[in-house]
C-alpha cells in the first residue's frame, strides 16, 4: 500500500526508496530491518519508518472496525431511509480514508452488493437512490459481480432512467477502456451489453448508441485506448450469440449440421436426401460432374509474394454434397451451410427482443468498420468467422453483416482485405461465404466481384491466384462476365492468356462468354491480337460439353448460345440454375444435343412438350426435382431414343410411368424415387 512520504526525510538526506522498501514489511519487523541498513541517517530512517507504519497500522485497524460495524448494521435493515444514510456515510468514509488500497473502495461495494442480493423487494426509487449513493466509488473501480447483476436488471427494467445515462455511462466507459479479459469477469460484459441495449431503447435509439461509440473512439483519427475495440467486439459477439442461444439449446428447434446443410429445420418433415444423379448413371452424363466433384474435394492454398490466397472447392460441388449425404460425420462449417440453390436458406425466426438485440449489435459492428484505424483489427478479429452456424444460416444476419464485409473489400490495405480469406488451410472464410453459391450471397455476386477485384490488385496477374479461381469459382466468374461485369471479364481473359484452362470445351465456353458482351468482345479481341492461337481454337468448332453456372437465368442462356457456334454441343447441364420452360425455344436449336440435365430447375410441362417435338435424338434426360407433371411427362413418349430418364421427386403418377415404359423401348435406366410410382 502506498502513502504520503514521512516528514523530515529531505532534511536528513535519507533515500526515499529505502522507506518504500520498509513499507512492504509489517510494523513489527520494521525495526529489525532498519537496524541492518547501512546508509547515512539510518536512525532517522528508523524513526520515520516506525512512525509511518504505526500510523498505517492504526488506520487499518480503525477501518476494519468500521467495516465490521457497517456489515452488521446493513445486514439487518429496518428502515431504508436509515440504510441509505448509512451507505452514504460508508462511501464518504472510503473516499476520505488515508489508506491507499483498492480494497478500501471495494469493501463498501461488496457490502452494498450483498445488501441488494438479500433484499429483492426494493422499489425502483430505492434502487436508484442506492446506485446514486455508490456512484463516486465506481469512478475508479469495477463493480463486483453481484452488483453487475443488479445493474443489468435495472437496465432491463428501467432503460429510460436517467441513472443509466448519468451513472452507468462512466462505469461502462471505464470497463471498455481498462478491462483486460472478459473471460475472468463475464458479468462485466453482460452489464456492458445490457447498458448498450438500454441506450438503444431511448427515443433516439441508434443515434445515442452511435454517439457512445464515437465517445469511446475519441475525436482524433486514432483511438488512444487500445482495449476499447476488442472489448466492444467481445460484447457484440456475446450479444449476437445470445440471440440464437435459445434456438441452439432447444432440442425441438435446433437442427443438426446436416439438417442446416439440407436447408430444413425439422428432421421429421424432411425426406431422405435426394440423389443428384440417376440410379444407374450413364458415364457420359456424369463424367464431367464426377470430375468436378473429385477436384473440389481438395483445397488449394496459393501463396504469392504479396498475399496468401486460400480458396475452398465447395462453392458449386453439388455431387460432393450428395456423396456425403449418407455419411453420419458432421460436415465443416460451409458444408453445412452450402445448400443447393433449389433449397432456400433455413428459416430462423427470432423473437422480438432477440431481433432488436441482433439489429443493435450488427449495427455496432457496422459503426466499428467505419473507423479507418479500427478496421484492420476488426477484420483480424472477425476473420475466423466467430459466429454460430445458426447466425450464418440466418438471412437477416448475413444481409446486415454484408456492409462490414464490403468495407473490408473496399479497403486498399492488405492487412484488411486479406482477412476476407480463411485463417488457415482447410477452413473457409468470408470470401467463400459471400461468393455465388455461398449461403450469404444475395446479390448475384456483386460483393464477390468486389472481393476478387481488390485481391487481384494485391497479386495482379498472379497465375496461382487465377488457378485457384478457375478450380473453385469458374462458374460464378463466367456468370458475372456473361452479365457484363468488367472485373470478371478481365479474369477470364487472364485465364486464357496464362493457359489456366486445359480443357478445350471449357476454353470455348469462356470464349463464347466473352463474346456475348461488348466489353468482353473488346478485351477478347485485344487478347487475340497478342495470342493468335485462340482464334485457331475457335475455328475448330464449338464445345461438345457445356455446364452453366448456378443461378443462370433464361436470358443468360440465350445470351451465351447466341454468342458462338454450338452445333457440336452434345452434353448440356443446366442443373441448379434459374432457367424455366422459356429456355426450351433456345434448346431446340441444338441439333446434336444428346444429354440434358435440368435437375432442380423450374423447367415445366410447356418446355417439356416443346423438347419432345424437336429433340427426338435425346438419349439422357434428368428432370429430378423439377415441377413437371403427368401432362408434360406423357409427351416424352415420342422421344424413342431415350435410354436414361430421371423423374425423381416429380409429380409422376403410377399410370403415367407404366405408359412411358410401354412406349419407350430403349429406356434402361429410370429413377422414380419419391414419386407416386415409387
Amino acid at each position: 500500500m502506498g502513502a504520503a512520504r514521512p516528514t523530515g526525510y529531505m532534511e536528513n538526506s535519507v533515500s526515499y526508496s529505502a522507506i518504500e522498501d520498509v513499507q512492504l514489511l509489517s510494523w513489527e519487523n520494521a525495526p529489525k530491518y532498519c537496524l541492518q541498513l547501512t546508509i547515512p541517517g539510518g536512525t532517522v530512517l528508523l524513526q520515520a519508518a516506525n512512525s509511518y507504519l504505526r500510523d498505517q497500522w492504526f488506520h487499518s485497524l480503525q477501518w476494519k472496525k468500521k467495516i465490521y460495524k457497517y456489515k452488521k448494521v446493513l445486514s439487518n435493515p429496518s428502515r431504508w431511509e436509515v440504510v441509505l444514510k448509512e451507505i452514504r456515510t460508508l462511501v464518504d468514509m472510503a473516499l476520505t480514508s488515508p489508506l491507499q488500497d483498492d480494497s478500501i473502495n471495494q469493501a463498501p461495494l461488496e457490502i452494498v452488493s450483498k445488501l441488494l442480493s438479500e433484499n429483492t423487494n426494493l422499489t425502483t426509487q430505492e434502487h436508484e437512490n442506492i446506485i446514486v449513493a455508490i456512484a463516486p466509488l465506481l469512478e475508479n473501480n469495477h463493480p463486483p459481480p453481484d452488483l453487475c447483476e443488479f445493474f443489468c436488471k435495472h437496465c432491463r427494467e428501467r432503460p429510460r432512467s436517467m441513472v443509466v445515462i448519468e451513472v452507468f455511462t462512466p462505469v461502462v466507459q471505464r470497463i471498455l477502456k481498462h478491462n483486460m479479459d472478459f473471460g475472468k469477469c463475464p458479468r462485466l460484459r453482460l452489464f456492458t451489453q445490457e447498458y448498450i441495449l438500454a441506450l438503444n431503447e431511448l427515443n433516439a435509439g441508434m443515434e445515442v448508441v452511435k454517439k457512445f461509440i464515437q465517445s469511446m473512439h475519441g475525436p482524433t483519427g486514432h483511438c488512444p485506448h487500445p482495449r476499447v475495440l476488442p472489448n466492444l467486439v467481445a460484447v457484440c459477439l456475446a450479444a449476437i450469440y445470445s440471440c440464437y442461444e435459445e434456438f441452439i439449446n432447444s432440442r425441438d428447434n435446433s437442427p443438426s449440421l446436416k439438417e442446416i446443410r439440407n436447408g430444413c429445420q425439422q428432421p421429421c418433415d424432411r425426406k431422405p436426401t435426394l440423389p443428384l444423379r440417376l440410379l444407374h448413371p450413364s458415364p457420359d452424363l456424369v463424367s464431367q460432374e464426377a470430375t468436378l466433384s473429385e477436384a473440389r474435394l481438395k483445397s488449394v492454398v496459393v501463396a504469392s509474394s504479396e498475399i496468401h490466397v486460400e480458396v475452398e472447392r465447395t462453392s458449386t460441388a453439388k455431387p460432393a454434397l450428395t456423396a456425403s449425404a449418407g455419411n453420419d460425420s458432421e460436415p465443416n462449417l460451409i458444408d453445412c451451410l452450402m445448400v443447393s440453390p433449389a433449397c432456400s436458406t433455413m428459416s430462423i425466426e427470432l423473437g422480438p427482443q432477440a431481433d432488436r438485440t441482433l439489429g443493435c449489435y450488427v449495427e455496432i459492428l457496422k459503426l466499428l468498420s467505419d473507423y479507418d484505424d479500427w478496421r484492420p483489427s476488426l477484420a483480424s478479429l472477425l476473420q475466423p468467422i466467430p459466429f454460430p452456424k445458426e447466425a450464418l444460416a440466418h438471412e437477416k444476419f448475413t444481409k446486415e453483416l454484408k456492409y462490414v464485409i464490403q468495407r473490408f473489400a473496399e479497403d486498399p490495405r492488405q492487412e484488411v482485405h486479406s482477412c476476407l480469406l480463411s485463417v488457415r488451410a482447410g477452413k473457409d472464410g468470408w470470401f467463400q461465404l459471400y461468393s455465388p453459391g455461398g449461403v450469404a450471397c444475395d446479390d448475384d455476386g456483386e460483393l464477390f466481384a468486389s472481393m476478387v477485384h481488390i485481391l487481384m490488385g494485391s497479386c495482379y496477374k498472379t497465375k496461382k491466384f487465377l488457378l485457384s479461381l478457375a478450380e473453385n469459382k469458374l462458374g460464378p466468374c463466367m456468370l458475372l462476365a456473361l452479365r457484363g461485369n468488367q472485373t470478371m471479364v478481365e479474369i477470364l481473359c487472364l485465364m486464357l492468356e496464362y493457359n489456366i484452362i486445359d480443357n478445350n470445351d471449357t476454353q470455348l465456353q469462356i470464349i463464347s462468354t466473352l463474346e456475348s458482351t461488348d466489353v468482353g468482345k473488346r478485351m477478347y479481341e485485344q487478347l487475340c491480337d497478342r495470342q493468335r492461337e485462340l482464334k485457331e481454337l475457335q475455328r475448330k468448332g464449338g464445345p461438345t460439353r457445356l455446364t452453366l453456372p448456378s443461378k443462370s437465368t433464361d436470358a443468360d442462356l440465350a445470351r451465351l448460345l447466341s454468342s458462338g457456334s454450338f452445333g457440336n454441343l452434345e452434353n448440356l447441364s443446366l442443373a441448379f440454375t434459374n432457367v424455366t420452360s422459356a429456355c426450351a425455344e433456345h434448346l431446340i436449336k441444338l441439333p446434336s444435343l444428346k444429354q440434358l440435365n435440368l435437375w432442380s430447375t423450374q423447367f415445366g410441362d410447356a418446355g417439356l412438350r416443346l423438347l419432345s417435338e424437336h429433340l427426338t435424338m435425346l438419349q439422357v434426360l434428368n428432370l429430378c426435382e423439377t415441377p413437371v407433371t403427368d401432362a408434360g411427362l406423357l409427351a416424352l413418349s415420342s422421344m424413342k431414343s431415350l435410354c436414361s430418364l430421371n423423374m425423381n421427386s416429380t409429380k409422376l403418377s403410377a399410370d403415367t410411368y407404366e405408359d412411358l415404359k410401354a412406349k419407350l423401348p430403349n429406356l434402361k435406366e429410370v429413377d422414380v424415387r419419391y414419386t407416386e410410382a415409387w
